[in-house]
């Protein structure tokens, strides 16, 4: 956020878009076109990726276990889940050039790095899961079909070519994922074509299954043998069918599959319900995102995404209904509940199933592995992980990431070492996958929510309530699979987001959460009615007016304790004329006025102002400062003398830019300012010596320090410039109070003594004075120290010079008479040696003269007054902010 130059003479802001330039042109010239159509690209691997096995293997497995009535209402939610999240991906995908990423893309651009970045991670490492338990699945397939039985096993396949065990299987996965890396780093056309062989193939085998329920006789079924259906080894115990009929189609067997008959799965011995036979199914609707994935290599993302996406799912919908209705009314429940590769068997040619099943696990292997490389590349260029994935950058010269798709294969061989785990994997892929859902639902929520007028994607079919819908559907649907992964999922997210969040990412794309809090802030500013002010509620808001931010640190830092969650603005006034300038000078200045903010660790404002004096300057940010009913009350300046400043951000490892320096105005104008300030009633600090302050030097004092490491903050709420009018309850003097007491309240100040000292004359009744104050200390809820200071002598040098000159048309506040000698002695009063020495002292700032030509002698009265007392507030309140009513 800092501008900076570099070598080139360029300041990054001014850099940044000539390099994207070349770098979007050169890039041109290396890269060949996106040739991918909406079919090729989208629709084929949405459609192989949805299908994958649910389609060959778990059709008989749903309908079986739940009947029909309740398969369809399976799929009827199944698919409204998805539905609307296939809107939001459509919405996002026609809101302007989508690139290489997919869901990561679209989630990064629109929540900021933080989310996109998490969920991005995440979404990879579930493809490449996805990708390796497609590989597994398939060898086991190829297993069951070809395989050699192990000793013992009581498996046994159709043809014992090839042998069986743990190593083999591993060797037979790595074998068909290297067959799968070969065909991604080629590139994306290769892969098309592949996709598009195997989606003829899937498609024939499918139209072979529709044949073959009005094609194929009844007959009887050998079910499989399973553990979980075999009788004890003596023979005893029930005994279940070993055969089962296809019926072809009757009503006798439509009516006895219409209702729910839960058992037990033969294949793993586990009573089935309706969430688990939901969750089963639900895996075959979670490839909407196979096409989102490569929309680095499609013609046109903003047309291919929506349309071929809709298009998949619609055809997969009618496909599993068809399916159901069919099996339904053609296969009796025992065929449906204890055997899977039904279909299999009632083919008119068996083996096109198995053909179908390879293929669709074939493809859904690569189609996982191609999208796990394009994930990681985009997450790779966009450097939210540093340098830890630089290589994955890398690209051949037709823009196909190879690093990347080796990297992710690499990966793939992971979870083979977790084979025996298949459905805990499967589980934790699936919840992944939900988990970048409902993040794509949440992206396209926050769009319209902040009604960014930016926010105007070509696909207009949804509203905020189908993302609302569409998150609350995968949060359901992530709880019911399994609620402890859910949970660790969640919790992964949250600890990758607040990684990236320290790594802290610089990014262009924007904030989403910018626009949104833009929206509430407007509604809430609205709704603060300066007409509903109450005392009881007041804080200071503040506006601090520095010249040079290099020796105000000290003061700043002190300012933004005494704001009480209020309102804290840094204003400057740059002197200029526009009419003189070629273009406005304080543009330049914001970002190095923002860092400075951020690296002081304040909660501040910073506005700039362009004025032909310092005076105006100051009006116009009193004027205009704020917005609302946040609006600056109290205008905090330095004061004016001779101190040197002294530079306080001197860090080679920052950078701030150049600040103005050197004063830029008399003593009659800062006066004026002053009394300009109190015109429009406003609350006037002046803060001296706070060049050197520290606060944690300062709230950490040596113990063998007087006071023994005590912290004071003394208050002086007596108009010192006023020894004939000593009260203590006006407005100004409460104000003191408060401000201290706001003070005393910040954690860093809560050890910190308040010290109130009561100016006494002999033969008043000191007693009675302190009482009156502890009363009133009691009543205002402030806790103080109250120490009666007699101040007879300064008095006395008072009324001594005031006796020399004629009363007659004197200056109603005889403040214009004050001596030296008088102020010099009111300073060493204050500043008596006996008392340990405090923090910070509060004194009143009584109101200018009338009289302009007395401005510079009221400047020096209060330079004297608080000649070498320490960091020193000098304060005048206008406005009542205490109050004792509850």
């Amino acid at each position: 956020g800092v501008i900076r130059r570099n070598k080139a003479g360029f300041t990054m802001t001014e850099r940044t878009p000539l390099l994207h330039y070349r770098l979007s042109t050169s890039s041109s010239h290396q890269r060949q076109p996106k040739k991918l159509s909406v079919f090729i690209g989208v629709v084929i691997p949405t459609l192989l990726s949805m299908f994958s096995v649910v389609v060959f293997l778990r059709i008989g497995f749903m309908v079986g276990h739940s009947g029909l009535y309740q398969a369809i209402a399976m799929l009827l939610v199944a698919y409204f889940i998805i539905c609307m999240t296939v809107l939001s991906v459509c919405a996002i995908s026609t809101n302007g050039a989508l690139d290489a990423g997919g869901a990561y893309y679209m989630i990064s651009r629109a929540l900021g790095p933080e989310f996109g970045g998490s969920i991005g991670l995440m979404f990879f490492l579930a493809n490449v899961c996805g990708s390796a338990l497609f590989v597994l699945g398939l060898v086991e397939a190829i297993v069951a079909t070809f395989g050699v039985p192990e000793d013992g096993s009581a498996v046994t396949s159709v043809y014992q070519v090839l042998p069986s065990g743990y190593w083999w299987s591993l060797l037979y996965a790595t074998g068909i994922s290297l067959l799968c890396l070969l065909v991604c780093l080629v590139g994306a056309h290769i892969y098309a074509k592949a996709t598009f062989l195997i989606f003829l193939v899937v498609m024939l085998v499918l139209a072979t299954i529709f044949i073959s329920f009005f094609a194929v006789h009844p007959r009887t079924i050998v079910l499989p043998s399973s553990a979980a259906f075999n009788p004890t080894a003596n023979g005893t115990g029930p005994r279940f069918p070993t055969t089962a009929n296809f019926t072809g189609f009757k009503l006798d067997t439509l009516l006895g599959n219409l209702w729910a008959d839960y058992t037990v799965d033969y294949t793993t011995g586990t009573t089935m319900t309706f969430a688990t036979v939901f969750a089963v199914m639900f895996n075959g609707c979670t490839g909407i995102m196979a096409g989102s994935n490569m929309s680095g290599d499609l013609k046109n993302p903003s047309y291919a995404i929506p349309r071929g996406t809709i298009t998949a799912v619609i055809f997969t919908f009618i496909i599993y209904n068809l399916l159901s209705v069919l099996v339904a009314c053609s296969c009796d429940r025992v065929l449906l509940q204890r055997d899977y590769s039904f279909l299999r068997d009632i083919n008119i040619w068996n083996p096109f199933v198995t053909i179908g099943v390879y293929s669709s696990t074939f493809s859904a292997a690569m189609s996982n592995l191609i999208g796990a490389s394009r994930i990681l590349y985009a997450l790779a260029r966009d450097d939210l992980f540093g340098k830890v994935l630089s290589p994955a950058k890398k690209t051949s010269h037709s823009g196909n990431p190879w690093a990347s798709v080796l990297l992710s294969w690499f990966l793939v061989q992971v979870p083979g070492a977790f084979s025996g785990k298949l459905n805990t994997i499967a589980s934790i892929v699936t919840i992944f996958f939900l988990l970048v859902y409902a993040a794509v639902d949440l992206a396209c929520l926050a769009l319209e929510w902040a009604s960014a007028p930016n926010f105007r994607p070509t696909f207009r079919y949804f509203t905020w309530h189908t993302c609302a819908l569409g998150i609350v559907g995968c949060a359901v649907m992530m709880f019911l699979i399994n609620a402890i992964y859910a949970s660790a999922s969640i919790a992964f997210m949250l600890l990758l987001l607040l990684l990236i969040h320290y790594l802290s990412p610089t990014s262009s794309w924007g904030y989403i959460s910018q626009a949104l809090i833009f929206h509430q802030v407007r509604k809430y500013l609205l709704m603060l009615d300066v007409r509903k002010d109450h005392v009881k509620f007041w804080r200071p808001q503040v506006l601090l007016m520095v010249s040079n931010p290099r020796s105000s640190v000290g003061l700043i830092k002190f300012v933004n304790d005494i704001k009480k969650s209020g309102l804290y603005v840094l204003g400057h006034v740059q002197l200029g004329d526009l009419n003189t300038l070629p273009s406005d000078p304080l543009q330049s200045q914001y970002d190095s006025w923002l860092s400075l903010v951020d690296n002081l660790n304040i909660k501040s404002f910073v506005n700039l102002t362009l004025a032909d004096s310092v005076r105006h300057g100051v009006q116009h940010l009193l004027f205009i400062s704020g917005l609302g009913g946040m609006r600056p009350n109290t205008l905090v300046l330095g004061f004016y003398d001779d101190c040197l400043p002294k530079d306080k951000l001197i860090d080679p490892s920052q950078d701030y830019g150049e600040f103005g320096d050197g004063k830029v105005l008399g003593p009659q104008e800062y006066v004026a300012i002053i009394a300009d300030a109190m015109k429009m009633l406003k609350n006037v600090v002046l803060a001296r010596y706070f060049n050197d302050f520290d606060r944690a030097q300062v709230l950490s004092p040596p113990s063998s320090s007087p006071g023994k490491g005590a912290v004071y903050v003394d208050v002086w709420p007596v108009n010192l410039l006023r020894p004939d009018s000593s009260s203590y309850v006006d407005t100004c003097s409460l104000f003191l109070l408060q401000l201290a007491c706001i003070l005393n309240m910040v954690r860093a100040w809560r050890k910190a003594t308040l010290r109130l000292f009561l100016c006494v004359e002999e033969g008043r009744s000191v007693r009675g004075s302190e009482e009156k104050l502890g009363q009133l200390l009691k009543e205002l809820r402030i806790k103080a120290q109250v120490y009666s200071v007699p101040w007879d002598q300064q008095v006395a040098l008072h009324w001594q010079r005031q006796g020399e000159w004629d009363y007659v048309n004197s200056f109603p506040s005889n403040a214009t008479r004050l001596s030296n000698d008088y102020l010099s002695a009111v300073n060493k009063l204050i500043l008596d040696p006996a008392r340990p020495a405090p923090a910070v002292r509060f004194l009143y700032l009584p109101r200018p003269p009338a009289d302009t030509r007395r401005y510079t002698t009221y400047l020096h009265q209060l330079d004297l007054l608080t000649q070498d007392l320490g960091p020193t507030l000098l304060i005048h309140g206008v406005t009542p902010v205490i109050t004792t009513d509850l």
